[in-house]
């Protein structure tokens, strides 16, 4: 009779009690609006929050801003040519597209981090579980 296989059985969690448990444990961990609002943002802004938004955004501009944009564009002493237009869109789109990926990298090595963090301090409290069993 193999006592140590009978005892190590008893105590051992199948691997499919150990993801039960794992699963178990991360989702204590999300808040409790964590869907809605993970719903709430795939869903975008309400009308009424874009509204919001103008309105805010409007009161960030200057009086006269319209104006003064329109003045100063009919001060530029000569038209662009197409190749200028094009070229200064292009120049204008190759920054954009720079911020974007800059940003994009940024935030992706910061939720990578803090992911990392987090699971992380899950193993380690596997291991402590695991210790204690």
């Amino acid at each position: 009779m193999n006592t140590f296989a009978n005892i190590t059985n008893l105590t051992m969690k199948t691997e499919n009690q150990a993801w039960r448990d794992l699963q178990m444990h991360a989702s204590a961990q999300l808040r409790a609006d964590f869907a809605n609002r993970t719903l709430r943002i795939a869903r975008g802004p309400a009308a009424a929050e874009w509204e919001q938004l103008h309105t805010h955004a409007a009161t960030q501009l200057r009086p006269g801003f319209a104006a003064r944009v329109l003045r100063a564009a009919r001060e530029i002493p000569r038209r662009l040519t197409l190749s200028e237009q094009l070229v200064f869109g292009a120049a204008t789109a190759a920054v954009c597209l720079l911020a974007v990926v800059y940003l994009h990298a940024h935030n992706a090595r910061v939720e990578n981090e803090r992911n990392l963090a987090g699971w992380q301090q899950l193993a380690q409290e596997a291991d402590e579980l695991d210790q204690t069993l």
